[in-house]
């Protein structure tokens, strides 16, 4: 009986799991269990080799010939094209670091970025990868090669949130270090001044990258919903503040909606493809999100 990986695809289930490589693994594997068929394709055109059919493969990829001869069905593999190539950028600042009791911030868009790393991979397409707070922290090239998944999940697994953010100074950088066209997902809490992001983001557009923005909250931070008197702590300042959270909750949730309209209006406007999740969200509707906007471009 073929395992149910999708009963892995909640968070915290997920976050449960010892090893970066392995819950990306659970997450990608649920993920196209749970598919009719692949929303994604790869992007080459030069034959590289053959690799046995799994479900949720493109039929039309399929060597006809070799079936023929050996009655199994076996995938047509290409190199990649040199065109293609993926920037993931990682928000690590300090705000990244909470979490109301469920999966940190950090931990979840940390765990997405490495799916998604090992579903670019797996297609043969390039995939690089940018920490940052208020600066670049690390910077680790696109590469296609099948190995560069360890580098990748390794830088991951070792992130922990900061002190400080300047998520505009860091996208800018990006913007301007990034010279080919290529694509940018970016993970963020966007916890910073909503006009300076805004301004990061249109800098990518400007050099003519297709821009992906995943906007990862927790649900405390959408709903405001804490039971009692709290002390809230800014994680960046350490400001303190005490407060009755009922009785503020309704202005919270007001001016929270309104800044993450304000970014999602400016991302339509720019033709930035905006995901709003907050991490109890099942990995593969993020997934999905991400790999239907592939399917649209090609």
């Amino acid at each position: 009986m073929a395992t149910d990986y999708r009963r892995y695809l909640d968070p915290e289930i997920v976050g449960k799991l010892k090893g970066m490589e392995l819950r990306a693994r659970m997450v990608v594997e649920g993920f196209i269990a749970g598919l009719h068929k692949s929303p994604y394709h790869g992007f080459s055109v030069e034959f590289a080799e053959h690799r046995q059919y799994m479900p949720g493969d493109n039929i039309r990829n399929i060597d006809w010939k070799v079936f023929a001869k050996s009655d199994r069905y076996y995938i047509k593999q290409y190199e990649e094209e040199t065109n293609l190539k993926g920037y993931l950028l990682l928000d690590c600042s300090a705000s990244m670091g909470y979490t109301s009791g469920g999966t940190v911030k950090l931990e979840y868009a940390s765990l997405l970025a490495a799916s998604l790393s090992f579903m670019m991979l797996k297609q043969r397409d390039a995939v690089g990868l940018v920490t940052f707070d208020e600066k670049i922290r690390r910077y680790i090239p696109p590469r296609s090669k099948s190995g560069h998944i360890h580098v990748m999940l390794q830088e991951l697994a070792n992130q922990k949130a900061s002190d400080k953010t300047d998520i505009a100074s860091a996208l800018h950088e990006m913007a301007e270090r990034i010279s080919r066209r290529g694509l940018v997902v970016i993970f963020s809490d966007l916890l910073d001044d909503p006009h300076e992001i805004i301004s990061g983001l249109k800098h990518f557009r400007h050099k003519k990258h297709e821009v992906i923005l995943f906007h990862i909250l927790d649900p405390r931070e959408r709903d405001f919903a804490f039971p009692q008197e709290a002390i809230f702590k800014d994680l960046e300042t350490g400001e303190e503040l005490t407060t009755l959270p009922w009785q503020i909750r309704k202005h919270f949730k007001e001016a929270t909606e309104a800044f993450s309209s304000r970014i999602a209006a400016e991302c339509r406007q720019s033709r930035i493809d905006y995901h709003l999740i907050d991490t109890s969200m099942p990995f593969d509707k993020a997934l999905y999100a991400f790999l239907a906007k592939r399917e649209r471009l090609y």
